[in-house]
């Protein structure tokens, strides 16, 4: 990737912090696909994890550290991935009218506190719809990536672009008005609808890549086969078939390999949120 641009001032570094605390907040975004990942490399079970138990985990006092050159050079790519998401969205609210409201970024180092409850790193990357915040663990995104085999630069923004997707959902009341529906529907319906607002992020995703290279050419030659190989990496049908040997359909919430990538590449092709509407698709 070439990133030239501005670095976003919506980082909030707490890397080297102690935490503390009981829970675990799951903010949607990659978070409960990365959970189940680290349930079934663990082998335990995910419904521990994913219904946030508050006796399922508890923090204990981190140590500080000193942070390295590392460490900064992280902070600088999703600060420069941050910035770019901010001029394409701030271009695209402006041109339906209204007013983009930047999300904050926050890095943290192993757990921290959320407006989503008590989050640790094993959650993955995930969006906070009560405090509008991304948090993210660089260290354990990294090694998930290699656990994954989705490497790459682009990959890596993949994932924050995905993020501040769910962040452009909550603006617009997708969130909102999904977990409305959501209320008082079965296990299998709710999953469906998760599945919907997971592709439109990605999506979402696609379409920031397209905005950012049409005005500031930020691909490189490979970029886009990385993110396509990131969102094939965290379907649902790989994760389960990895995990216990055979897929469960009925309890995908982010989507088979085919519909992240199908979805991801439609933003990317188009560049358009009307294309992003997975709500009004009849067909994922």
């Amino acid at each position: 990737m070439r990133l030239d641009g501005p670095e976003s001032r919506n980082v909030e570094d707490r890397r080297g912090q102690g935490f503390g605390g009981r829970g675990i907040a799951v903010g949607g975004g990659l978070g409960g696909v990365v959970l189940l990942v680290i349930a079934l490399l663990l082998g335990v079970d995910p419904s521990v994890l994913l219904e946030g138990n508050p006796g399922a985990q508890q923090g204990s006092p981190g140590a500080q550290r000193q942070l390295t050159p590392e460490d900064e050079a992280g902070r600088r790519f999703v600060a420069q991935v941050l910035g770019e998401t901010e001029q394409v969205w701030h271009a695209e609210f402006s041109r339906l009218g209204r007013s983009y409201e930047e999300p904050t970024l926050v890095l943290f180092s192993g757990a921290t506190q959320s407006g989503c409850g008590f989050a640790q790193a094993q959650m993955g990357p995930f969006y906070c719809p009560n405090d509008r915040k991304v948090y993210i663990d660089l260290d354990f995104m990294a090694d998930l990536q290699r656990r994954l085999r989705a490497g790459g630069d682009f990959a890596a923004a993949y994932i924050v672009a995905h993020e501040v997707g769910h962040h452009v959902q909550n603006l617009f009341g997708v969130l909102g008005r999904a977990d409305q529906v959501r209320r008082g529907r079965g296990e299998a319906e709710s999953n469906a609808i998760q599945v919907r607002i997971e592709l439109q992020a990605d999506c979402l995703a696609g379409a920031w890549a397209r905005r950012a290279h049409e005005t500031r050419n930020i691909l490189d030659k490979g970029d886009i086969e990385e993110g396509l190989n990131a969102a094939a990496a965290v379907g649902d049908d790989r994760i389960q078939r990895a995990g216990q040997g055979y897929v469960v359909p009925e309890s995908f919430t982010h989507g088979s390999s085919a519909q992240r990538v199908r979805w991801f590449r439609r933003g990317l092709e188009t560049g358009r949120l009307d294309a992003c509407d997975t709500f009004a698709a009849g067909s994922l």
